[in-house]
């Protein structure tokens, strides 16, 4: 695996301390917890998501020797890490206002859409969408037990994922919607309808499944 150029053998200590989180082991892809370190690292989750895997082989005399010195030391990890996150904090200092290259990082980037109240985010948009491919049009409706399910785990109303939902047939070019749709939601519905509306359905319900885990308790 390529080095990312923006990792430091420094974030080993962060990696270790959500690692060592109960229940102690290596945390799913899209759990917050570990989406939330790849967002202040700026790392993609695969990445550390891969990286865990190493620390948790030991298989090499730098992985060894930080379990020694950590690993059943959590005052000394805890440390450790508090010293790495006041250096970090002083690196975000120095480069504010400094233009970042953001990718994956907008998924998870919360928006408001009027008449909608809960905030949401393309990842969610994208668990609509995944539901929207298992559903015909007469069944997306706030009824419909499916819809009812992803809406507890986005926190939203049923309604809502309905709405965004509708958004999404004026995007279906299958459904050929002739009338007008005037949507703050439109322009998100469409960039993520060109990202996965014409791939592998199965793709996009894997990508689902996995991203499931960061709206998880």
């Amino acid at each position: 695996m390529a080095k990312h150029p923006l990792w430091s053998d420094e974030y080993w200590l962060l990696l270790m301390q959500l690692y060592l989180r109960k229940p102690v082991g290596v945390k799913a892809l899209y759990s917050r917890p570990l989406v939330g370190l790849a967002l202040e690292l700026h790392i993609p989750p695969q990445y550390l998501y891969e990286q865990m895997f190493r620390l948790r082989t030991i298989d090499t005399p730098r992985m060894q020797r930080l379990w020694e010195v950590y690993g059943n030391n959590p005052r000394r990890l805890s440390r450790g890490v508090k010293l790495l996150r006041q250096k970090l904090g002083y690196a975000d200092l120095f480069y504010d206002g400094v233009e970042v290259n953001e990718t994956w990082e907008k998924d998870f980037k919360e928006f408001r859409v009027e008449g909608i109240g809960t905030p949401l985010t393309p990842v969610m948009l994208i668990l609509v969408l995944d539901l929207y491919f298992r559903l015909t049009p007469l069944t997306m409706v706030a009824e419909t037990p499916e819809i009812q399910e992803l809406a507890r785990l986005l926190k939203m109303k049923p309604q809502e994922v309905v709405d965004i939902m509708e958004v999404y047939q004026f995007c279906d070019p299958y459904l050929n919607r002739n009338d007008f749709l005037t949507s703050p939601l439109l322009v998100p519905c469409q960039q993520l309808w060109q990202r996965f509306g014409n791939g592998s359905p199965q793709k996009l319900a894997a990508l689902a499944a996995q991203l499931k885990e960061y709206f998880a308790k």
